[in-house]
């Protein structure tokens, strides 16, 4: 809740007892614009003076691991010999050989805490060790519902994710691994707020308890790898983050691991409008190991696997299928005619099923040691689950099959001494395909810009196996606040410096291409940010262009016409000519129905068309140009994909060390006419939304509910959208009113948060209802996934026959009403909202 300041907390309480409001204070959060916790009943809390607005508390997940490994020693088959790849890739190897580490910058980590015990991690916590103090806000046994239990220390030796973030952001050198993190010079303070649960959650208060304490603490940094899709700028964290951003901290967050499920889902509280959101992006390099073969001439394979493969027999070889371009070898159970595979190395082809389905297919018939051949080029990290198997390039596993089909005798043998070598990731340098995709709901810039993320080898807990390689962009965030500390270091702490450091990691960032491939587009802005940090670059540039960002909104709100300046801070003249590199234009939508894309979302080489003035000039030391960008929006394109048109214009100095670039995005299409609540049939066989009887039958006429022992009714719905008012009401059944699904009027401007509305005869246009049952806020869409786990669709069940404010309903028929607010909807006016209605519900609760 955000209080006006001529209002007391007291007072506050004071109005809520007077309103017979039920009630708990939970947390008082005392910063000046911040927040109060507490929700119960929600429309007299947000009619009571001094109340601004009123958020649900919302849980976030611990990113999960995209694919690890824990490396087992010197010589593990995944250990790079070269363990500063990444730092090569952005400068910062370049920085440390400087002397530029980090030193005197303090960092605070919210995460599952630090194994603060790890040689590499200092080996104790407290004054003049790296890692200098933190808070337990939650405590081992903590998974997010039930009760924290929080202590005086941030120790994690169970989960490990903290640790891993805090070696990328500040592990010292000289360690077996021979790596380092990013600024090591820096001190370090963990904030933990999950336990030991590797799928645990935390609820933003306590998230925002701990950016909270960071910033009394003196943090200079502040960086969190956690939160879950959203799509909204407005969330809670977000806001918070937001603010202590704005007041002089930087902070970094994970933009999120939702690419498979394309645009419009970024992560909160990575959405945070003056956070560094961090998009990952793939290491140049994999080690590997070789396996020989025996009974024919050919070199060693080359295989990628989680550690050296622990087989010390000599294996003959089963194929699964002698066709090499079988699309789904071992999808099905294998046939019956298979023999015992438990004296074999069984070779499978990748593609149209999973690897752990094929291998579980696999070891039904004794098979357990397994080696998958690529359907594609190169090879890759990919999870094999928790079977013996090695994942080898296509040419190697054709010609195994090939032998195999032939009736030649070949078999296989692990070497488990020697080294590793590198192999180049033939997605090194691009964008990881997990990456979340924005923009926001809002129109936000985001990602801001990318970091290496995928296949990144850190610190793990001791108990654990002390080193570990991680993919996600959980990877990329601390290595974008270690950039930040190292520039701190530099330039110092001042707010001038602090509030541009995202402008200026963003102007020196380096494009990303959306493949390797000739002629390819670059990578949307929308999941590359601005491209990837140079830290080298950001520190010593010589050219300052603000701002980093240009949002030209969507059509209906278009800002042709915009301006930037260039700034000159070396100490010669420099002259400088300006060009337009528009990236690919994500087509976000499925052409011609109400669904995403999903990822990797489809790119256009059709592009914006910009033109500057003045595209040459010349700047003297300390002299400033202004210029003027005037868009022209992307024509030939299906206006149903609603195209997401995204660039850069390259201010070209004379060196390259001078030249900088300033990041554009708009949307062709307008925001207010995309369809929120899915009203289709594709991904339950009946049209949404819709009512489910006590057996989880669609409900087709009056039912009477007796709400008891789990006779309630349950609303199932999709959001084909995000909205920022999802509202459901119980009104008469016969209430005359028309569901305005399908309306697509325009009007209106981006909603702050407006929870109340008046229910003194009506709401909006005066549609009367009996009372509100629920109202979220700020809700991102659904995705494909459908599985009970998944964010595929959302219910709403009555466990209890009480109103939002917790009054009971009284006997009697009534209907269930549902308004979803469009995109920049007046959330005034019921034309805004699209809605549906309900069969009849009846409320017959039984005499006590």
């Amino acid at each position: 809740m955000n209080t006006k300041d001529e209002f007391s907390l007291d007072a506050v309480y004071a109005s809520l007892t007077e309103k017979s409001v039920r009630f708990d204070v939970t947390k008082e959060f005392n910063s000046a614009g911040l927040f109060v916790g507490f929700f119960q009943d929600a429309v007299a809390i947000a009619n009571t003076p001094g109340v601004k607005a009123i958020r649900p508390v919302v849980r976030f997940n611990q990113p999960r691991p995209i694919n690890s490994h824990v490396v087992t020693g010197p010589n593990d088959a995944r250990l790079p010999p070269d363990g500063e790849s990444t730092h090569v890739l952005t400068g910062v190897d370049k920085l440390h050989a400087q002397g530029i580490i980090g030193t005197g910058i303090k960092v605070g980590i919210i995460d599952t805490g630090i194994d603060y015990t790890h040689p590499s991690l200092g080996g104790a916590i407290g004054p003049g060790h790296k890692v200098i103090g933190g808070f337990d806000f939650v405590g081992d046994a903590y998974d997010g519902t039930n009760t924290p239990v929080p202590d005086n220390d941030p120790l994690d030796q169970c989960n490990g994710h903290g640790t891993h973030v805090a070696g990328i952001l500040g592990a010292d050198p000289g360690n077996l691994f021979n790596i380092s993190g990013v600024a090591f010079g820096a001190s370090l303070t963990s904030y933990r707020v999950l336990g030991c649960a590797a799928d645990g959650t935390v609820t933003d208060d306590i998230v925002v308890e701990a950016l909270l304490r960071g910033v009394s603490d003196g943090q200079d940094i502040l960086t969190l790898s956690i939160g879950g899709a959203n799509g909204w700028t407005e969330d809670t964290a977000a806001v918070v983050a937001s603010r202590i951003a704005a007041a002089g901290k930087i902070v970094t967050i994970a933009a999120g691991n939702d690419g498979s499920s394309g645009s419009w889902f970024t992560s909160s509280p990575g959405n945070s409008i003056n956070a560094i959101s961090a998009a990952s992006l793939d290491n140049t390099v994999n080690p590997v190991r070789n396996a020989t073969v025996h009974g024919v001439q050919h070199a060693p394979i080359t295989y990628i696997d989680l550690f050296p493969l622990p087989v010390t027999a000599t294996l003959p070889i089963f194929a699964t299928s002698n066709d090499t371009t079988v699309v789904d070898d071992a999808c099905n159970p294998l046939p019956d005619t298979t023999p015992d595979l438990s004296g074999f190395l069984v070779v499978v082809r990748r593609g149209s099923c999973t690897f752990v389905q094929k291998l579980t297919n696999i070891a039904a018939k004794g098979g357990n040691v397994m080696m998958v051949y690529n359907n594609g080029p190169g090879l890759t990290l990919v999870n094999l689950g928790n079977f013996t198997a090695v994942f080898i390039q296509a040419a190697d596993g054709e010609f195994l099959v090939q032998q195999f089909a032939a009736g030649i005798s070949i078999s296989i043998s692990f070497p488990q001494t020697g080294g590793a070598f590198q192999f180049p990731d033939p997605s090194g340098g691009l964008i990881s395909s997990f990456t979340s995709y924005g923009p926001t709901n809002d129109m936000f810039f985001k990602p801001a810009v990318a970091a290496p993320g995928g296949n990144i080898l850190s610190t793990f807990p001791v108990p654990l196996g002390s080193f570990k390689i991680d993919s996600g962009t959980s990877m990329a965030t601390p290595f974008m606040a270690g950039v930040s500390a190292l520039l701190l270091s530099v330039k110092g702490k001042s707010q001038a410096v602090t509030s541009s450091a995202r402008t200026l990691f963003q102007t020196t960032a380096q494009m990303i291409g959306s493949s390797k491939t000739d002629g390819d587009p670059l990578q949307t802005l929308t999941q590359q940010g601005a491209g990837l940090v140079n830290a080298f670059n950001a520190i010593h540039t010589t050219t300052i262009v603000s701002p980093g960002e240009l949002l030209l909104n969507d059509t209906a709100n278009f800002k042709p016409v915009q301006t930037f300046t260039v700034k000159n801070i070396g100490t010669t003249p420099k002259t400088f000519k300006l060009s337009h590199i528009p990236a690919g234009t994500a087509l976000t939508m499925q052409a011609g129905t109400i669904f995403p894309s999903d990822g990797p979302v489809p790119l256009s080489s059709i592009a914006a068309s910009v033109s500057l003035f003045p595209s040459k000039f010349t700047l003297f030391p300390g002299q400033t140009q202004t210029i003027i960008a005037t868009f022209k929006l992307p024509t030939s394109l299906d206006p149903s994909t609603f195209p997401v048109f995204s660039g850069f214009i390259q201010v070209a100095g004379p060196s390259v060390a001078d030249t900088a670039h300033v990041s554009y995005l708009g949307l062709q299409g307008s925001l207010k006419t995309v369809q929120v609540l899915d009203d289709t049939d594709v991904f339950f066989g009946v049209p949404l939304p819709t009512l489910l009887d006590s057996a989880g039958n669609v409900q087709t006429g009056p039912i009477n509910y007796t709400y008891i022992n789990g006779d309630v009714p349950t609303i199932l719905f999709r959001l084909a959208f995000g909205t920022p008012i999802l509202r459901a009401d119980l009104v008469s059944s016969n209430i005359n009113f028309k569901p305005t699904i399908n309306t697509r009027a325009f009007g209106g401007s981006t909603p702050f948060f407006t929870f109340p509305h008046s229910h003194n005869g009506g709401t909006f246009a005066q549609v009367k209802t009996v009372g509100p049952l629920v109202e979220i806020d700020f809700i991102s869409r659904n995705n494909d996934d459908t599985s009970p786990t998944g964010m595929g669709f959302t219910t709403l069940t009555e466990d209890t026959p009480s109103f939002a404010n917790g009054t009971t309903i009284p006997n009697g028929l009534y209907r269930v009403l549902i308004r979803a607010l469009k995109v920049t909807g007046d959330p005034t006016r019921e034309e805004d909202y699209e809605s549906w209605l309900s069969p009849v519900v009846g409320v017959q609760i039984p005499p006590s």
